[in-house]
């Protein structure tokens, strides 16, 4: 009777590692940079150096926005007539309009803020659980 009972948690264990391996392959990478990269066109020419990495749709701005923020909702979010600025904690996704539809930027928030600070200003707070002070005892007070 043991053996049995170790074959059914081995089989539970067997399909529950089946269905995590279909999502994975169905769905792509589990993440906003994951769901831009699985989802739109790469354009190596309009990268921005090293940092910011450039994707192309034929849709509008708001309509990229929409299918982001629908897969994966940002921290912060700042919209105006130059593109939309999506937070992240750990990256930035960054829609401007083309002629052709949409320019895509990925980058960490750690290069895109400085780039960008002058049109998202306040509006990008910081990530969430993070705080201002440094921890340790007292932190917060």
């Amino acid at each position: 009777m043991t053996y049995r009972r170790w074959f059914v948690v081995g089989a539970v264990f067997a399909v529950i590692g089946v269905l995590v391996a279909a999502f994975a392959i169905f769905y792509g990478n589990f993440s906003p940079r994951g769901y831009v990269e699985d989802r739109y066109s790469r354009a190596v020419s309009q990268d921005i150096g090293k940092d910011a990495l450039a994707y192309t749709s034929t849709k509008r701005p708001s309509e990229v926005a929409d299918e982001v923020t629908d897969a994966w909702k940002p921290a912060d979010q700042y919209v105006d007539g130059s593109g939309v600025y999506l937070r992240y904690d750990d990256d930035s996704v960054v829609i401007l309009p083309v002629a052709a539809g949409s320019l895509i930027l990925l980058e960490r928030v750690s290069t895109a803020y400085p780039r960008y600070r002058q049109t998202v200003g306040n509006s990008w707070g910081w990530g969430r659980g993070s705080t201002v002070r440094g921890g340790g005892p007292g932190s917060g007070k």
